[in-house]
């Protein structure tokens, strides 16, 4: 059992990792500043997810797993109410997505 446990945390760690490096590629890569705002948010929510189960899995049921869950509930908060408030005041400021049509006849 301990085997798996190991397998499946080093397994989620990784693939915390992975996303967190595609992450900082599709910040570096993405044209404007929304799709560069929505790598950085999914980097933060699944990356650092991901790996906070891993570490979760590699602690077991002791007090450090429930900090993990803490810290885990803080982010799942934070991250997206923040993201979203970056884009609000970046709509409010003026400033317009890369694909946006210059007339609102989309608007009814």
């Amino acid at each position: 059992m301990s085997m798996l446990v190991d397998v499946l945390s080093w397994v989620c760690i990784v693939a915390g990792g992975i996303f967190c490096v595609i992450g900082a590629i599709g910040l570096v890569r993405m044209p404007d500043f929304y799709t560069r705002m929505h790598a950085a948010s999914i980097t933060d929510t699944i990356g650092a997810g991901l790996l906070l189960f891993g570490m979760m899995l590699q602690a077991g049921f002791t007090l450090i797993a429930v900090k993990l869950v803490m810290i885990g509930l803080l982010l799942l908060f934070a991250n997206p109410t923040a993201t979203h408030a970056l884009a609000k005041a970046a709509r409010a400021r003026g400033l317009q997505p890369l694909l946006a049509s210059g007339d609102d006849s989309s608007k009814p």
